[in-house]
């Protein structure tokens, strides 16, 4: 049966009540040759490839580049410091453009701004395989990091186009992207940097792009857009708030935390917030719905994805990758040995998993999917915390964490989000919330970096300095797990 066009559904389900939502859902599946815009049917699959195009340009560009780090270094003659503050404005960009382009998206639709920030990815990605120098490769990186939005507005795009059974699906197919190409990514970026340099990295990610912009100019329809007008200067405030407070964060081991930069910086972050806190408070189009945020269908929510993302990406990505390769302290194992058996079966069982829970997650529910996923990955976290010098228990709480972490808890999160979005701002929740994996990312990455800098005491990193990142992170997922039992449960069936 076909289903009618989303912007006939939008307004129409708008003005329905719970009760006979299900009713006008039914009607409108029989009176699409009725409607005004005559759209043909949506075709799911295509629209889900198109979509997955669309966030693996993102994902492969915050993965990929990864193991390259070293090549960028040395062929643009800097330091390590200043390739690590390309990565960190990668990923605060990532934040900003999920919030602030998610909204955007409310009034200006879906589909074009996907075109607007695969564009913007493109760019960046000519002007980071083109760059003579550090500072044009980090403006470029800037520009990939804001595409990070195709995430939030793919998961839009989905909810208002499928069935619910249909979007679960499709959701955990998009979020086991999210988790990396299986492990493939990390490995050719490392086979790319050794044979031709980084540059081709972008070459190969710029080509992905330009597939995905066709793509989804043929594939995704045209989506309804809402009265209002864009909140730019709440926008500009929470962009201002958000780089002040996480470039704090990432850089205050390395200026120093008691520096003027770092207290300037942490200050006028917590400033802008606060304004942005005033200004939002009575704003009819504010870019986030404080009643939402201080409700329990937000903050419990919210927490939840940062303290997740705190407690696991920093591990994945920083001290994981140092204690598998570390001689002595670790385990000394090659860079290509470390990803075959410690970070790609983890994000191949994702892979695997993600779907299944996108199948499920309707019919059981998401917040039940988030707790599911967050004991799981406490558990998991249990035996990384305790055993971190047995390669084996490792490698097996490494794999537990492929399917609670980047199955469960990535796909279901996001769900959620969906779900409790109010209907007349849907992009605001699901915006804030793809936000908060990069704040979470950010964190999670600069507290594993602090802890293992300062127990080593400025040296190599130590057993006892991977010990006490591993129990940073264990505790985040600790608070990750207490805050997921305060989340409200949708009253509406998603």
């Amino acid at each position: 049966m076909s289903r009618a066009p989303a912007a006939f559904r939008a307004s129409t389900t708008s003005r329905c009540s719970p009760r006979n939502r299900l009713n006008a859902e039914v009607l409108m599946t029989t009176v699409r040759d009725l409607s005004p815009t005559g759209a043909p049917p949506v075709r799911s699959g295509a629209l889900l490839a198109a979509l997955v195009l669309a966030v693996a340009g993102y994902q492969i560009n915050a993965t990929m580049l990864s193991p390259a780090l070293p090549d960028v270094i040395d062929r643009l003659g800097t330091t390590s410091g200043a390739a690590g503050l390309s990565q960190t404005l990668f990923f605060l960009f990532s934040a900003i453009g999920q919030v602030t382009l998610a909204r955007l998206s409310d009034y200006a639709g879906r589909r074009r701004m996907l075109l607007a920030t695969l564009a913007a990815a493109l760019v960046g990605e000519a002007v980071c395989a083109l760059a003579p120098t550090i500072e044009v490769f980090i403006v470029g990186r800037i520009l990939q990091g804001v595409s990070a939005a195709t995430f939030t507005l793919a998961y839009l795009t989905l909810h208002e186009t499928l069935t619910p059974q249909k979007f679960g699906r499709a959701l955990g197919i998009i979020t086991a992207v999210n988790g990396g190409i299986a492990g493939v990514d990390l490995i050719i970026g490392g086979w790319v940097a050794d044979t031709v340099g980084f540059r081709g990295i972008f070459a190969l990610t710029g080509l992905i792009t330009v597939i995905a912009l066709v793509a989804v100019y043929s594939w995704v329809p045209a989506s309804a857009a809402t009265t209002g007008r864009m909140d730019w200067r709440g926008a500009a405030l929470l962009g201002a708030g958000l780089t002040g407070t996480l470039l704090a964060l990432n850089e205050g081991s390395v200026w120093g935390w008691s520096s003027p930069a770092t207290l300037a910086l942490l200050v006028g972050g917590v400033l802008a917030l606060a304004l942005f806190a005033v200004a939002e408070r009575n704003n009819r189009d504010a870019i986030i719905d404080t009643s939402v945020l201080a409700s329990r269908s937000g903050w419990p929510l919210l927490l939840t994805t940062i303290f997740t993302l705190a407690g696991v990406f920093g591990m994945l990505n920083f001290t994981i990758p140092l204690l598998t390769q570390t001689e002595g302290a670790g385990y000394g194992l090659s860079a290509t040995t470390s990803a075959l058996l410690y970070l790609t079966p983890a994000s191949a069982l994702g892979v695997i998993a993600a779907p299944l829970v996108g199948h499920f997650g309707p019919r059981i529910g998401w917040r039940r999917s988030v707790l599911i996923g967050s004991v799981g990955t406490a558990a998991a976290m249990v035996f990384l915390v305790l055993f971190p010098q047995s390669p084996v228990i490792t490698c097996a709480a490494l794999a537990v964490l492929g399917v609670t972490y980047t199955g469960y808890m990535l796909t279901a999160l996001n769900g959620l989000a969906v779900a409790l979005a109010p209907e007349d701002k849907p992009g605001s929740l699901p915006g804030l919330n793809g936000a908060c994996f990069g704040i979470g990312a950010s964190l999670g990455f600069a507290v594993a970096s602090s802890v293992v800098t300062t127990v080593s005491s400025g040296g190599p990193p130590t057993a006892d300095a991977f010990q006490a990142a591993l129990w940073s992170s264990g505790c985040f997922v600790a608070l990750a797990l207490m805050t997921a039992l305060l989340i409200k449960n949708p009253n509406k069936h998603n």
